[in-house]
């Protein structure tokens, strides 16, 4: 083999202008189909260059609905205007999938806080409240309006109840320089529920719902990010639609759009071919369903990958709408099989209700008359992924009973 192995590649003209456009976290300088929404944080945060609170915010929204894009795109304008109006505005984003404790969440705060001479606040160790008092006088050193955004706040209150917000809510009573409001951003339209009363008055003084994009709407986005991300004459006329309709399916998610377009146009690439055509779409919708499911179903309880085998054997031979009592049946086969104890009926119920959660099935009520009511099932596990395969990597329990004859095989 002459010469370095990658000159080959580096030697190859790129279909990318500017990668970047199509991250997930590029912060575009328009954003199409979302002017109401922004309309709305701007009418509430420009109190914040008034000299007054913003009202608290939540943020609604299924995945890829531009509530964190629009909030930073929003933010940042919020910035650039108080630093030209001498007002002294300061922002904090925090994801609370990954800061998801009352501490940590108190600690990031304080720690953006920190100016020479200032003690560093541990990760651990410290009492909350002291990082609290802490957080707080550092605010008011600071002065102005500060602005909290808490990114998946459903997350923290699942993990660590509504004390954090009560607490953060209440910082303006004890703030002498300084005021502070808070833009919690959620993709669960409930999660309010769970939250004391006194936290969700307080919380939810202003909600905007974004809704999800259509097709057309995210054909729109994508050709915006084309413009800045693609060279000329890149992409076949069918490639943007698809990509669109496809992440359209996926309830209107942006992001799935362009993970899609920019995976399409790998495909090209890998492939020395100078445009992007369709069939490199249905790759890329190939790749990101791989991907996504495949260390789900490996990563399953043994019982759940179990309960999701006899979905999938019913299936395979031509069952659809499989109810409850069909599933039951085949699990309690294929634990006799390999030797194990079954699960009872209302737990195997419970296992229907998180993988449909965890989106492999489509489980669907219906009334029985006066015998109740019953699930219907279906897989809801892409066509290209062997799923017998998968769930049996790494559990030869599952391999063990895909090797049997069941009952329910023969009656098909």
């Amino acid at each position: 083999m002459d010469g370095n192995i990658f000159e080959k590649i580096l030697g190859q003209d790129s279909l990318f202008i500017d990668r970047k456009a199509f991250e997930h976290a590029f912060e575009p300088s328009s954003l199409p189909h979302r002017e109401r929404e922004v309309d709305a944080l701007v009418r509430n945060l420009v109190d914040a260059l008034n000299g007054h609170i913003p009202s608290n915010m939540l943020l609604y929204g299924v995945p890829g609905s531009g509530k964190t894009v629009v909030t930073r795109f929003v933010l940042s304008q919020l910035l650039e205007k108080g630093k030209e109006m001498g007002h002294p505005v300061q922002t904090y984003e925090i994801n609370c999938r990954n800061v998801d404790t009352k501490y940590r969440v108190v600690q990031t705060l304080a720690s953006q806080l920190k100016q020479r001479g200032d003690y560093l606040i541990p990760f651990t160790g410290w009492p909350t409240d002291r990082v609290l008092e802490t957080l707080i006088e550092r605010m008011d050193r600071a002065g102005g309006v500060h602005i909290l955004v808490l990114d998946e706040i459903d997350n923290l209150v699942a993990k660590a109840g509504s004390d954090l917000l009560y607490s953060l809510t209440n910082m303006n009573t004890l703030l002498r320089n300084a005021r502070c409001c808070i833009i919690g951003i959620s993709n669960d339209l409930n999660f309010t529920q769970e939250l004391d009363p006194r936290v969700s008055s307080r919380l939810s003084q202003e909600d905007v719902v974004f809704h999800p994009y259509g097709a057309q709407e995210i054909q729109d986005i994508l050709q915006e990010r084309v413009k800045m991300g693609l060279k000329t004459n890149s992409l076949e006329v069918g490639v943007i639609p698809l990509c669109s309709a496809l992440a359209a399916q996926e309830h209107g998610d942006a992001r799935r759009a362009l993970d899609l377009l920019r995976i399409s146009v790998q495909k090209a690439e890998q492939r020395a071919q100078n445009k992007v055509d369709p069939k490199h779409v249905r790759l890329a919708q190939s790749q990101l369903e791989h991907d996504q499911v495949t260390p789900v179903l490996r990563t399953l309880p043994l019982h759940q990958k179990l309960v999701l085998f006899c979905i999938i054997i019913n299936e395979e031979n031509g069952l659809r709408n499989i109810s409850t009592g069909e599933i039951v049946r085949t699990y309690s086969e294929a634990c006799m099989k390999i030797n194990i104890e079954a699960l009872t009926p209302r737990r195997i119920s419970t296992l229907l209700n998180e993988l449909d959660t965890l989106g492999l099935i489509m489980a669907r009520n219906v009334s029985k008359g006066r015998g109740g009511r019953s699930k219907q099932v279906n897989s809801a596990i892409p066509k290209g992924i062997d799923s017998i395969k998968t769930l049996s990597k790494n559990e030869p329990l599952i391999e063990e009973a895909s090797q049997g004859k069941y009952m329910l095989q023969g009656r098909l």
